[in-house]
């Protein structure tokens, strides 16, 4: 099979492409003929070694691991004799954010991992282009309490993540305010969501409404620009790590001081 290595941190003209045998999946996993994958940010944060943080989970001097991938849309063609979830010829997709080794042509999938049938109604780019963002945006709602009640803004709707978390917050009911590209605003309003801004002006820097919880998914604001716009005990998140990593940092103190919080969603790997 044809598989895709990495030796080094750096560009994306350091990889290198190899064949090498197909691999045995064990008795916990089942062998998938990759389909379809993406090379998501996760990816190319492990690719250049970028931020410096990442070094700490992928491999501190090198990648730990020489073929990436985290997440796939496939077929199964073997599996190990302790499976039973799962039948040769099923259509799977499915992400783990350390790592899957699925920018290859086949993979070894561990079962624990989350794994899923395809549904019909998704072609194998979609299925796969669908787990990354959703992972992600996870992780921001499960650091608050979400309901019906809840004002939110989210900074991004167009991203992997800020899509993701903006369906899911239409789907919980709240009342909700979305900064997106130009030329997304209609669709965005068809999502259900009350209000839309154009992020070019930063005009949802002016905005009267004051929010529980700002979730910014693409890091492109700060917590002390977006401070004003928080309720007393409101919380912002954001994707990133900000400008001099103040984001992990404003997490640790801003919950042992009164006021408005910042929260940092750090996932545990599924």
């Amino acid at each position: 099979m044809i598989a895709c290595f990495q030796p080094k941190y750096g560009t994306p003209d350091d990889l290198v492409i190899k064949e090498v045998p197909i691999p045995e999946p064990n008795s916990k996993e089942i062998l998938v003929k990759i389909l379809a994958r993406t090379v998501n940010r996760t990816d190319t944060g492990v690719q250049s070694g970028k931020p410096f943080v990442v070094r700490f989970a992928f491999g501190f001097w090198r990648p730990s691991a020489e073929i990436y991938g985290t997440d796939f849309s496939g077929v199964i063609v073997k599996k190990g004799e302790s499976v039973t979830t799962f039948e040769v010829g099923d259509e799977v997709y499915g992400f783990y954010d350390i790592g899957l080794k699925t920018h290859a042509q086949y993979a070894c999938i561990d079962v624990t991992r989350a794994i899923f049938k395809k549904p019909e109604f998704l072609s194998h780019e979609m299925a796969a282009a669908s787990c990354e963002g959703a992972h992600y945006g996870f992780y921001f709602l499960d650091k608050v309490k979400i309901d019906a009640t809840k004002k939110i803004l989210v900074n991004g709707g167009t991203g992997a993540i800020g899509s993701a978390v903006t369906q899911m917050l239409v789907y919980k009911g709240c009342e909700l305010t979305v900064v997106c590209a130009p030329g997304y605003e209609e669709t965005i309003k068809a999502w259900g969501v009350n209000k839309v801004y154009n992020f070019v002006t930063k005009a949802f820097l002016k905005d009267e409404i004051r929010y529980h919880y700002i979730f910014d998914c693409v890091g492109k604001s700060t917590f002390f620009e977006c401070k004003h716009l928080l309720m007393k005990g409101g919380v912002y998140i954001s994707s990133e790590l900000g400008p001099w990593s103040q984001n992990p940092i404003l997490s640790l103190i801003t919950p042992l001081l009164p006021g408005k919080k910042v929260k940092f969603p750090i996932t545990t790997g599924h």
